[in-house]
């Protein structure tokens, strides 16, 4: 009986040291927090008991959750850095094979498919500084491959189709997974947004810009260049167009001369395209016959004003037109004559009582020789000793100005040596000059060619300058 009893008690004893041992393993475990917006309010378990030891990261262990933009990676830390989108602070997470990466749908993906100026949705534990999990934003939304868009950085807003969204101090901007300004964005380019409301957080070019500069075009001044279905220009001395990247049949023409060629652009590059192959015949006229309605129109042709009552004698080529007359809507388009006689109709629509009529850009091309001074000037003051292109027009070597024309303007920076740089600027209509002082352009690593080539890479630096009003 005793031996019956001792066998009990011993049973019981072992059963009550099992209990003791699950209750004081049990004591380690962290209970879970509530969620909180950005890094927490620095509260945490950990603050209320010791730190045992038994702490276990993973996809269950997290203390903080924010909503943020995907900033930054570094692969040989592995960490990952993001943007806290209330205070626009950043801050670094470690990652390890613990943390858990999801698309918008909750299926797992890998961290390559997550790329910067993504917004995410994150959980993570603050006393260690470690991810837990990262998941691309159910929040968010994303307009991808945009060509149709108005970025107006005077007013932080941009125009989608019918809508309007405001950009935000803390907007990243975001070129071939580099941080780039506003300012290095071009309408040009191909853009992907991403936002949560009305508001873009991240702005991405899918889709940059190159440079294309005419070579043997002393017979083709003053004719017209066609880039594609995106871009007319008139032909000026030394110019360098800025043009989206892709393969494009180029036209050239004047005076009934000129011919095709193709050409790729490079993103970042420059390339220079040969035309003294082309065809140079006499100079030939056609007649154009115009109907204007109202019968007040005006009518310019190449920026000069015509009497559109008789008939025109244009040259051969292309031909830009502009028409107005109070209380109309202006129009700007290009006509091209081919032919001995050709009639030529122009037709404005009324304005209504809420719009403003457009007032067409009737401007002189800018140049070295542009030497009046009874008006308003754009001053380029740095860096020094580069050249400056407006609107794909050479202006002159740093410093330098030209004429002020409010309106969106591109300035272009080259030097050779150097990668070649340009800038949207929104010039104002007020009476003053204004300058503007960019950060210096930086020489191109060793191995790539340089600017003076007929297709050269260059790289996109993340530094812009600034502009002043008033000097």
């Amino acid at each position: 009986m005793r031996r019956t009893e001792n066998k009990k008690k011993r049973r019981m004893y072992i059963a009550a040291a099992i209990v003791m041992t699950m209750v004081s393993f049990s004591s380690c475990t962290i209970p879970f927090m509530e969620n909180n917006r950005g890094e927490g309010d620095g509260t945490s378990a950990e603050s209320n008991r010791a730190d045992t030891g038994f702490i276990v990261t993973g996809p269950a262990s997290f203390d903080s959750a924010d909503t943020a933009v995907f900033v930054d990676r570094d692969e040989k830390e592995n960490t990952v850095t993001f943007l806290n989108l209330d205070l626009g602070k950043r801050y670094t997470l470690s990652m390890d094979g613990t943390t858990r990466l999801y698309d918008k749908y909750g299926d797992a993906v890998s961290l390559e498919q997550i790329e910067k100026g993504d917004i995410v949705d994150i959980t993570f534990l603050k006393s260690k500084k470690h991810l837990t999990t990262m998941q691309l934003s159910v929040n968010s939304w994303t307009f991808t491959d945009v060509e149709w868009y108005e970025l107006d950085a005077v007013r932080g807003e941009v125009s989608i189709g019918p809508e309007t969204y405001k950009l935000t101090s803390n907007t990243q901007y975001l070129s071939e997974g580099r941080n780039v300004e506003i300012m290095d964005l071009n309408p040009a380019d191909v853009l992907s947004f991403q936002g949560i409301g009305n508001q873009i957080l991240s702005v991405r070019v899918e889709k940059g810009h190159g440079y294309l500069r005419l070579a043997n075009d002393e017979h083709f001044v003053g004719g017209w260049i066609e880039i594609g279905q995106s871009l007319i220009q008139r032909i000026t001395e030394d110019m360098l167009l800025l043009v989206p990247e892709g393969s494009y049949e180029v036209t050239i023409s004047n005076k009934g001369g000129g011919g095709v060629k193709n050409v790729v652009v490079m993103r970042n590059q420059e390339t220079t395209l040969d035309i003294g192959d082309l065809e140079v015949p006499e100079p030939q006229t056609g007649m154009v016959l115009f109907s204007v309605s109202p019968a007040s129109t005006e009518v310019y042709i190449d920026g000069s004003e015509i009497d559109a009552s008789v008939p025109v004698t244009l040259e051969y080529g292309l031909h830009q037109l502009i028409a107005r007359a109070e209380g109309y809507q202006s129009v700007t388009k290009y006509i091209r004559v081919a032919q001995e006689s050709a009639a030529c109709d122009v037709v404005l629509e009324a304005v209504g009582d809420t719009e403003e009529e457009e007032e067409p850009a009737v401007t002189p091309t800018p140049g070295p020789d542009d030497t009046v001074t009874d008006y308003y000037r754009v001053h380029v003051d740095a860096p020094e000793g580069v050249e400056v292109y407006l609107d794909g027009n050479y202006v002159g070597i740093s410093p330098c100005s030209f004429r002020k024309y409010s309106g969106s303007h591109i300035i272009t920076l080259r030097k050779s040596g150097y990668e070649t740089r340009s800038y949207t600027i929104q010039v104002d209509k007020e009476e003053k000059d204004v300058s503007y002082s960019f950060a210096d352009l930086e020489r191109f690593v060793s191995g790539s060619s340089n600017s003076s080539g007929s297709s050269n890479t260059t790289g996109s630096s993340n530094t812009t300058g600034s502009s002043n009003s008033g000097k």
